[in-house]
C-alpha cells in the first residue's frame, strides 16, 4: 500500500464511518501528522494546523491540488468526524476561538497519536484495541472540554441555550441578556443563530403566526425578538467580523418579511466603539445602534424622528 492507502486503513481501523474512508480524509490525516511519503509512522507529529495549510501540505507533498473552496468540505466532511471520533482536537490553544475564525486550527489528540505511531509494528493491534475500547470515554472527555467553554443563556420562556465559544456569540448572549432587559423586556425570542451551529433556537409556531418564512431562517439576522403588545419585531445583527445592518441588508430583510405586518426595528449591535467606528459608514438610516460597552444608551440613525432638546 502507498502512504495514502495506509492512512485510510488507519482511519478505518479507528472506526471512522465509510464516508471518511477516502483519499481526502487520508490526506487530511497525513497533513495533521506532518507525515510525508517517506516519514515513518512512528515519527508522526502533533501540530496545530489551519485548513488552508492542510491544503498546501497536500499539494506540496502528495501532488493533489484542492481548490480553496474545498475548505468547507474538509471541515464538515472530514475534520468534524475526526473530532467526534476523538482523533482530533479543534483549537487546543484557544477553546474560545470561534469555528469560523480564519485562525481555527486542528491537532491530533494525544490518544490517537499514541496509536498511530504504532502502526505497522507488533504493538499496533494491542494499542488499537485499547483506543477502540476507550473511544466512548475519549469522546466524552473531549465533549466535556468543549462544554466547559459553552456560553449558557436562559431565554424568557425558560428554555436554556448554549452558545459555542467566541466573541460573536458572547455578543449575542449580551444582546439577549443586557439589550433585551433594557430596551424590550417584554419580548419573546423568535430566532437565535450561532457562529458554529447556525440555527441555535427557532420559535417555529410564533414565526408561522407572524408570517415570517421559516425556510428563510438562515437569512435572518443573529437575534430576532418580538413584542406582542406593541407589534414590534427587533431584528438584531451582532457585529464582530461581518457587517452591520447596511442599506443592502435592510432591503434583503424587508423582502423576506414582506408578508409580515408587524413593525420592524433594525438594530446593529457592537461589542465596543472601536468596532462601531469600523462600520459607521455602512449603517442604514432608520436603524438603531447598541454598543455593549455602553449598554444603557442607543444611537439612532433616524434623522428628525428623534430631534429633541434635552433638559438637565
Amino acid at each position: 500500500m502507498n502512504r495514502i492507502e495506509e492512512a485510510v486503513t488507519i482511519l478505518k481501523a479507528l472506526g471512522l464511518p465509510k464516508a471518511q474512508q477516502n483519499e481526502r480524509s487520508g490526506l487530511t490525516l497525513l497533513a495533521l501528522l506532518d507525515s510525508k511519503k517517506d516519514t515513518p509512522w512512528s515519527e508522526s507529529k502533533k501540530r496545530s494546523i489551519r485548513i488552508h495549510d492542510i491544503l498546501i501540505f497536500i499539494q506540496e507533498n502528495y501532488g493533489k491540488q484542492y481548490a480553496e473552496n474545498t475548505r468547507e468540505t474538509i471541515r464538515r466532511q472530514t475534520l468534524h468526524q475526526f473530532e467526534q471520533a476523538g482523533i482530533v482536537i479543534r483549537n487546543p490553544d484557544d477553546p474560545f476561538r470561534p469555528t469560523n475564525s480564519p485562525n481555527t486550527v486542528y491537532a491530533a489528540s494525544d490518544d490517537a497519536l499514541k496509536v498511530i505511531r504504532k502502526y505497522v509494528t507488533s504493538n499496533w493491534q494491542f494499542a488499537l484495541q485499547e483506543f477502540v475500547k476507550n473511544k466512548g470515554k475519549l469522546i466524552e472527555k473531549y465533549e466535556k472540554r468543549k462544554n466547559k467553554y459553552l456560553i449558557p443563556v436562559d431565554l424568557p420562556d425558560g428554555t436554556s441555550v448554549n452558545f459555542s465559544p467566541g466573541k460573536h456569540n458572547e455578543l449575542q448572549a449580551k444582546i439577549i441578556i443586557e439589550f433585551r432587559k433594557r430596551f424590550c423586556p417584554d419580548t419573546k425570542v423568535l430566532y437565535i443563530g450561532d457562529a458554529a451551529r447556525k440555527m441555535l433556537y427557532l420559535n417555529e409556531k410564533l414565526l408561522k403566526e407572524l408570517k415570517i418564512p421559516i425556510t428563510k431562517h438562515d437569512k435572518l439576522p443573529d437575534v430576532v425578538l418580538y413584542d406582542k403588545n406593541k407589534h414590534h419585531i427587533f431584528l438584531i445583527e451582532a457585529v464582530t467580523a461581518h457587517g452591520p445592518l447596511s442599506p443592502k441588508r435592510q432591503i434583503e430583510l424587508e423582502e423576506i418579511l414582506k408578508t409580515c405586518n408587524d413593525i420592524r426595528i433594525y438594530v446593529s449591535a457592537f461589542p465596543d466603539f472601536h468596532e462601531f467606528k469600523r462600520h459607521i459608514d455602512n449603517i442604514a438610516w432608520e436603524t438603531e445602534v447598541w454598543i455593549e460597552d455602553n449598554p444603557d444608551h442607543m444611537i439612532h440613525f433616524n434623522g428628525q424622528k428623534f430631534f429633541t432638546a434635552y433638559n438637565d
